[in-house]
């Protein structure tokens, strides 16, 4: 059956940071839906049909659902928790939750419950860590197929420097990976990503397994984390002292490719630098992690100018908001401090069809083009009396956006499509 979404409709084509012509607005829009995919977008006047349903969403913007290309699924109780820089926050926090989601039903109950906390706040798609366990796994899959969901999710491999509960064995990473990714990779809108957690936790043998993944199975996503925390290079390097840097340690197991998701990515040698770019290989900008571990601050504009395609993500746990519009926000700030500037037509981009690009899926999400997956969020600007007052004053679309920006989190999400089915409760 086919539908009419109605509303002020925003998506991009380009990089406004690369050209001004990047963005479609329809002012009175409307976007025509039918078994989960985009039919046509276009004034209203013109799709409007006696016999469509209608749903209206004026006077608030409607823009493809949001992406969080690095977030941590089993952290979801643990986020919010005081005091620690990374590898104490790792040792204190995170691995003792991990190890509970080894039982099935924890993880149901979780997975469930993080999918929903991903829809109130109108991401439609993430890319997700799982625990070393795989039930884990299996039930953020279940869970997101049951919602027609896209996700990209995977089983952390670490057999080394972390407590029993949460290690396994090269082989048994190996083995369990395969396993997952051979049931749920390319099975309807879900995707694996093959995830040695990061250096410090993976063996040399570990990470000739995962290199061996990568090799069985190239179109898969790689995830994992590098040069996040000083103290993190230094236990890294000490760990492979043949390596020439951080980077060098996933290089010489082969898994640089257009299709490696480095989170962080803050304090970057120059040879990683250009390796990067020569590779495709993305990094993932998490602003509120880097300032709530106090790990540093990310270079937007050095990385763009070497040729770096990034992303930017929520990192929950060690983020502090499943909100891609905090996410924002903080990023805003970061860059500030770094003498850039992040223009909110730049950030909405960045959010949408930027993540789509840096995880090669600007075919199907991030953009409501023809016969893109129907994964839309619904904004509203006024959502709270303090946005409502400062909207009062904004004349553009531009100011308005940087309003959802900074002031904006769940209560600005008025709605959030999945597949074209509704998923947040409204009063």
């Amino acid at each position: 059956m086919q539908q009419l979404i109605r509303g002020r409709v925003l998506d991009f084509h380009a990089d406004p940071a690369d050209t001004q012509d990047n963005h479609r607005f329809l002012e009175d829009g409307a976007i025509l839906i039918e078994d989960g995919k985009i039919l046509a977008v276009d004034d209203y006047t013109t799709l409007a049909r006696p016999d469509l349903a209608e749903i209206d969403h004026r006077p608030n913007l409607i823009l493809p659902g949001f992406i969080d290309p690095h977030i941590h699924f089993p952290q979801v109780q643990v986020i919010a928790s005081w005091g620690a820089q990374l590898l104490d926050w790792l040792n204190t926090y995170t691995f003792p939750e991990e190890a509970r989601f080894a039982d099935h039903a924890h993880a149901t109950r979780m997975a469930g419950l993080f999918l929903d906390q991903l829809t109130a706040h109108g991401t439609t798609t993430a890319v997700a860590f799982c625990s070393v366990h795989a039930t884990s796994v299996e039930a953020l899959f279940a869970a997101a197929e049951a919602r027609d969901m896209a996700m990209v999710a995977g089983k952390v491999m670490m057999d080394r420097n972390a407590i029993p509960e949460v290690q396994d064995t090269p082989q048994q990473g190996y083995d369990d990976s395969k396993r997952l990714l051979q049931k749920w990779h390319g099975r309807g809108r879900q995707r694996y990503a093959i995830t040695p957690r990061f250096a410090i936790t993976s063996t040399p043998e570990q990470m000739q397994a995962t290199g061996a993944l990568v090799r069985e199975h190239p179109d898969c996503h790689v995830q994992t984390h590098m040069s996040e925390n000083l103290d993190e290079i230094d236990f890294t390097l000490s760990l492979y002292p043949k390596a020439r840097d951080y980077l060098d340690i996933y290089e010489t197991h082969g898994l640089l490719s257009d299709r490696l998701l480095l989170g962080h990515c803050i304090h970057l040698r120059e040879r990683e630098i250009a390796r990067m770019s020569e590779s495709g290989s993305r990094a993932v900008f998490c602003p509120t992690s880097n300032l709530f571990l106090g790990s540093g601050l990310f270079d937007e504009a050095g990385l763009r100018a070497a040729g770096i395609l990034s992303g930017i993500a929520t990192d929950v746990g060690g983020g502090s908001s499943y909100s891609m519009l905090q996410t924002l926000n903080e990023g805003y700030k970061i860059l500030q401090l770094r003498n850039q500037k992040l223009h909110p037509l730049t950030a909405f981009h960045w959010a949408t069809r930027g993540n789509a690009l840096a995880l090669g899926m600007a075919d199907r999400i991030g953009t409501l083009a023809r016969g893109s997956d129907a994964d839309l969020v619904v904004l509203d600007a006024r959502a709270t009396p303090a946005m409502a007052l400062r909207a009062e004053r904004a004349e553009t679309l531009a100011e308005e956006l940087f309003i959802l920006q900074i002031m904006g989190d769940d209560r600005a999400v008025a709605q959030t499509y999945v597949a074209g089915k509704p998923m947040k409760k409204t009063d």
